[in-house]
């Protein structure tokens, strides 16, 4: 078999992923749309209501969501996650093979980084799942994932070829990998975030929270959970990033547009941590910045990347 073969069969698993991953998306949206209809319908009714039985008597009935809406539901978060499992083996498997066709990790380039992450992003959401349920955040994550991977396939691809110099080193396996650890982590805590404000925006409006999703306490404290865990491999990439660069360029840190922005990046999530500790920031203010520093690695990702000169100007090829 030869590489352009196996080139061949990484992106037909790649674009097999986007299908299926299509489909999850379809499914976790259309599970959404029920929790909100069965949380308008609860809202709609009296919690208590009285109903007259034979002979005039008056009965007390509690209304609850109807049982249809609740069975389909069910069956579309199930769906969602059988296609999410089945899309993401797909997408692994066509990352790998990039992998092997190029001879190296699948990390050195914007599209096989994009891959990478997005794989990384999808296997912490579905490990997640052993430890809290977050279906809920099916749509976001497939969706995401979904939308990554039609930019990289159409606007990142990049045939295999050598890496740069500055590239041939063991540290581009631990690095890359880790900060791709880290994105995944922070791209969930910025999930639950988002879904935090929405919660607590209906909240404040009278309208009852969306069914079987946490309340916004219990979003903002499993928010903090995954970022600290990002934080952490982020904190970790930092420092690899400085003895890499030591050993390709000579210095630990010289100001190129990759590394202040990687620093600027772990400031605000170190500022997130320490504001949510110690000044006891809750609720909007802290869900707000982390959405921002998720914002900020986006930006990192692709602007930077892609319009920013220096010496890190190779991740863009």
């Amino acid at each position: 078999m030869t590489q352009a073969d196996i080139v061949t069969y990484s992106l037909v698993a790649i674009y097999s992923a986007m299908f299926v991953y299509a489909l999850a998306f379809i499914s976790f949206t259309l599970d959404l749309a029920r929790r909100a209809s069965a949380a308008r319908v609860v809202a709609a009714a009296p919690a208590v209501s009285i109903a007259a039985a034979s002979g005039g008597t008056a009965v007390l009935e509690k209304t609850e969501a109807p049982a249809e809406v609740t069975r389909h539901r069910s069956r579309s978060v199930r769906l969602g996650m059988s296609f999410t499992v089945i899309a993401w083996i797909l997408h692994v498997g066509g990352t790998v093979l990039r992998g092997i066709a190029a001879g190296r990790v699948p990390w050195a380039n914007m599209f096989e980084f994009s891959l990478t992450a997005t794989a990384i992003i999808v296997g912490v959401f579905l490990v997640v799942q052993v430890w809290q349920d977050l279906r809920f955040l099916g749509a976001y994550v497939t969706g995401f994932t979904l939308i990554f991977l039609g930019v990289a396939t159409t606007n990142f691809y990049v045939d295999v070829i050598p890496l740069p110099p500055a590239l041939q080193s063991y540290w581009l396996v631990i690095h890359v990998f880790v900060a791709s650890l880290g994105t995944g982590f922070f791209g969930l805590g910025a999930a639950l975030s988002v879904v935090q404000l929405l919660q607590a925006r209906r909240a404040a409006k009278g309208l009852r929270v969306i069914s079987s999703i946490p309340e916004p306490e219990r979003l903002e404290t499993l928010a903090y959970r995954l970022i600290v865990v990002g934080f952490v491999f982020w904190t970790f990439t930092l420092m690899a990033g400085a003895i890499w660069a030591e050993h390709a360029w000579g210095r630990y840190w010289g100001w190129d547009t990759k590394e202040v922005w990687t620093f600027i990046i772990w400031v605000i999530f170190a500022g997130y941590i320490h504001a949510r500790a110690t000044r006891g920031w809750r609720g909007s203010r802290s869900a707000t910045l982390a959405i921002v520093g998720f914002a900020a690695v986006l930006f990192n990702f692709t602007i930077v990347n892609l319009f920013f000169k220096g010496l890190h100007s190779y991740s863009g090829l």
